[in-house]
């Protein structure tokens, strides 16, 4: 039987620098373009979703620093290379993650930008840290109530993320479904999410490929399944019900949603309904995409984000 893979084997070269830097009691991986000091541009804050790594900012780390900013992109609490805590993947703490990074990397304030599991922490810490945040980016990630709502209300929506969702909740089974058969699940989801147009390029190969391996490092399935834990059981517990009350709250910075018009998994009324929490939120389909629209369209999602920072 083969040795899973070394954390470090997410530290792929390139024309960046990887660095850790240290907040809210752990250590963080993180990626920036390697043009030399980039600290007095305003901080940009990539925080990717589930079953990934920094590697799906790899297109906008480069094309947001060339806009003038400082694209930063993290392996986030229990992914890649970043520390692994059996503990603290809450709403709560996930936040204070980024409020911490922000802070550490010697910023006062920053613009967040979030896929799936990343753009509800980019919810979270704009609603429970406003100080620090400026404006977000979410894509394919629906405000946390809305998603709450909608997947009991509508049965489109529940029969579109609750199946592998709570199958997830068994422990160890979780484990061993993402794991199993050189991490077989991390092509299938993709394979499930993504444009038929995407899937047939050798970008899809590759990116597939570094995602089973990366699933595959000691603790990474457990930590990954922790977000979705948590997400479910709360509901039911008092922690998770003063959330979703700390969540009732509107934001009154720039929000910026994105969604693949192909995405099967996020449909198009839930991301919409993001409205209802935001003054000022500004809402986009990119043709051509699915779940991960900044990797298969990262063209129309660069686009769009520098146009969120520089308006």
């Amino acid at each position: 039987m083969a040795a899973p893979p070394d954390p470090s084997s997410v530290r792929i070269p390139g024309d960046w620098r990887h660095f850790d830097v240290r907040a809210n009691g752990l250590r963080f991986h993180a990626v920036e373009a390697d043009r030399g000091w980039l600290g007095d541009r305003p901080l940009v804050l990539l925080l990717h979703g589930f079953g990934e790594f920094w590697w799906a900012w790899r297109h906008q780390i480069a094309a947001l620093t060339d806009a003038g900013f400082r694209a930063v992109a993290v392996d986030l609490r229990g992914y890649g290379d970043s520390d692994k805590p059996p503990r603290g993947y809450d709403g709560w703490t996930l936040a204070g993650d980024t409020n911490g990074l922000i802070r550490a990397l010697g910023h006062t304030e920053a613009t967040l930008v979030g896929h799936a599991d990343g753009g509800l922490v980019c919810w979270a810490t704009a609603t429970l840290h406003p100080r620090v945040v400026n404006r977000i980016a979410v894509i394919a990630s629906p405000h946390p109530r809305a998603l709450r709502r909608e997947v009991l209300r509508d049965r489109g929506q529940r029969s579109a993320f609750l199946g592998g969702f709570l199958r997830n909740q068994l422990p160890r089974m979780g484990e061993r479904h993402l794991t199993r058969r050189d991490g077989a699940f991390v092509e299938q989801y993709f394979a499930d999410r993504a444009s038929a147009a995407w899937q047939r390029t050798d970008e899809f190969t590759d990116v597939v490929e570094r995602n089973r391996s990366a699933i595959q490092i000691p603790y990474v399935a457990h930590c990954s399944l922790e977000y979705q834990r948590w997400a479910f059981r709360s509901q039911f517990r008092p922690d998770g019900i003063r959330f979703m009350e700390l969540m009732n709250r509107r934001l009154h910075i720039p929000v910026l949603s994105l969604r693949g018009h192909d995405d099967p998994f996020i449909l198009d009324h839930l991301v919409a309904a993001g409205h209802h929490w935001a003054d000022h939120m500004t809402y986009w389909q990119i043709e051509g995409a699915g779940h991960f629209a900044h990797e298969e369209r990262p063209d129309r999602v660069n686009e769009r984000l520098v146009q969120l920072l520089t308006d």
